[in-house]
């Protein structure tokens, strides 16, 4: 146990390897009682092997004979597997990125709960039930008291974490780990969960290593900060010091790439490319199977324009109608209402008139591993578009033209006969956009485009969107809960509630002189 004399967590030379390869070099620091130290860098720098070592949970892993690991007055690399697996939810609970899968689809929250503790502890039914509410009321979810027996799927992405919460403050644990425990979340709802968090950091006195690629969490919420980069801490300090003065050119770097900016310079008086009037999205919903289908409506009366060359950025929370409205916009779901896109009523369109529809709106998407064949090479991916449409006579033509779309990427032409899994998050997104834009669209739909990338290469990408949209002339809609990314590249936002449009202002009046009350709250969420 933790005494107050000694630091709650120390590391000191930790080295890890996977085979032959390094993966953690030589990481050193502390963490004392009710301070939050925060574990930054890119993907691939080392931040979760550095935890799942500390928790003794990289069984193919090889630790260094001199590394240590102390969690108060025990060595944790001493310990045995029986040894190590008390230590685990007892004294040490860990919180992952995405809840979902933390937990058991096959078991009710309350017997996941209980689980925890009676793991642990000796403890009588009536004190256990006791037990149970009292973890529901720290973590602020008094409300599933009487729905224990609902299971995962049931509960909300902000609930579900609430519950992954509430399994790892169980038994009072010294040091809570948490892997990127908010990214997968809105920002309301991940506001919720960092407080909530700090919260019990403060009502408990745990030690919390923070783990995440966010700095506008680093700087609001953790003591200390330590930055990762390729296995090893290169910069560590406090975090307000760190951030007013970095030291290391990495960490300046990451500090640099926080997006920034304003969109690109456009006239004043732009023609309209889009225009939406009265547009109602809605899915059949069917009770049971002789019920009579009832329509579930998630967008309704959407009006809105985009002059060309602009940028329209739409934001809400999860389940605001964001992405349905635009796969709405490109045919992609029925709808109703008028829509016009350069001077074409869409919802009239057929055959051939359709197709060159489809050539002129294109959509890049939030996960660009997920949406690249990993059966065809990069080649086939772009020039896929090219043979739909007919552009190009020959196979050497169309070659040409996915080449020359790579090196407006900034990639090589040699990565043409590559497949996706063979580059870097930053690169399928650029392969992803190659294969948009080589059809030369009017307008681009980009749903969360730079989300599952880190900041330097959401930088990156952010730029590049920029490049193009000022050398073409195109027209963006941009879907993001990241109002950082926003501001930094929409002429004008869109604020959606529950499928309707709830605010619409240009970018810095929007920012600066917020109207309604749940624009506020996703501003103040997303740490301004």
């Amino acid at each position: 146990m933790a005494t107050k004399t000694l630091p709650v967590l120390k590391v000191k030379n930790l080295s890890v390897k996977f085979g032959v390869t390094d993966v953690v070099q030589d990481v050193s620091f502390d963490l004392t009682h009710g301070k939050m130290l925060a574990l930054v860098g890119e993907s691939g720098s080392g931040k979760t092997v550095t935890a799942l070592s500390i928790m003794r949970l990289l069984p193919e892993a090889t630790i260094d004979k001199d590394s240590e690991v102390h969690l108060g007055s025990t060595e944790i690399l001493d310990l045995s597997p029986t040894e190590m697996s008390d230590l685990r939810g007892k004294r040490i609970g860990l919180i992952f990125q995405e809840p979902m899968t933390s937990l058991n689809p096959l078991h009710s929250i309350g017997k996941q709960i209980a689980e925890a503790i009676t793991l642990h502890q000796n403890i009588t039914p009536k004190k256990l039930a006791a037990k149970v509410d009292s973890l529901l009321d720290l973590v602020a979810l008094p409300g599933l008291k009487t729905r224990l027996n609902a299971f995962p799927h049931e509960l909300s992405g902000g609930q579900r974490q609430r519950v992954v919460i509430a399994m790892a403050i169980a038994n009072d644990p010294e040091l809570l780990i948490a892997d990127e425990p908010t990214t997968a979340l809105d920002v309301t709802t991940q506001l919720q969960i960092l407080e909530l968090i700090k919260d019990l950091q403060k009502k408990l006195d745990m030690a919390v290593l923070f783990i995440t690629h966010d700095l506008d969490i680093v700087r609001k919420f953790s003591d200390k900060v330590a930055v990762m980069s390729q296995g090893e801490i290169v910069e560590k300090g406090v975090t307000k010091t760190v951030f007013a003065s970095p030291k290391h050119a990495y960490t300046k770097k990451l500090i640099a790439a926080i997006p920034h900016g304003s969109a690109v310079s456009v006239p004043e008086k732009s023609k309209n490319i889009l225009e939406m009037s009265d547009v109602v999205v809605s899915f059949p919903k069917k009770h049971g199977w002789f019920a009579k289908a009832e329509e579930q409506i998630v967008c309704s009366d959407i009006r809105l324009n985009l002059p060309k060359g602009h940028t329209l950025g739409l934001v809400g929370e999860s389940g605001s109608g964001k992405t349905s409205l635009a796969l709405a916009l490109l045919r992609l779901i029925p709808s109703k209402g008028m829509i016009k896109f350069d001077e074409r009523y869409t919802r009239l369109l057929e055959g051939e008139a359709l197709r060159n529809l489809r050539k002129d709106m294109q959509i890049v998407f939030q996960d660009p591993y997920a949406s690249l064949n990993p059966r065809m090479k990069v080649e086939q991916i772009i020039t896929e578009g090219l043979r739909a449409h007919e552009i190009g006579r020959t196979l050497e033509e169309r070659r040409a033209m996915a080449a020359e779309a790579l090196k407006q990427m900034g990639l090589k032409e040699s990565m043409l006969n590559r497949y996706p899994h063979a580059f870097s998050g930053g690169q399928r997104q650029r392969i992803a956009l190659a294969r948009a834009l080589v059809l030369k669209p009017k307008l681009l739909v980009l749903d969360e485009p730079t989300s599952a990338l880190d900041v330097s290469v959401q930088s990156e990408i952010l730029e590049l969107l920029k490049h193009f949209q000022e050398q073409q002339k195109l027209s963006y809609i941009f879907i993001s809960h990241d109002l950082r990314v926003i501001r930094s590249i929409a002429h004008e936002v869109i604020v959606l509630k529950s499928g309707k449009i709830v605010e619409r202002a240009a970018t810095e009046k929007l920012f600066k002189h917020p109207q309604e009350d749940y624009t506020k709250a996703l501003l103040k969420a997303a740490l301004l």
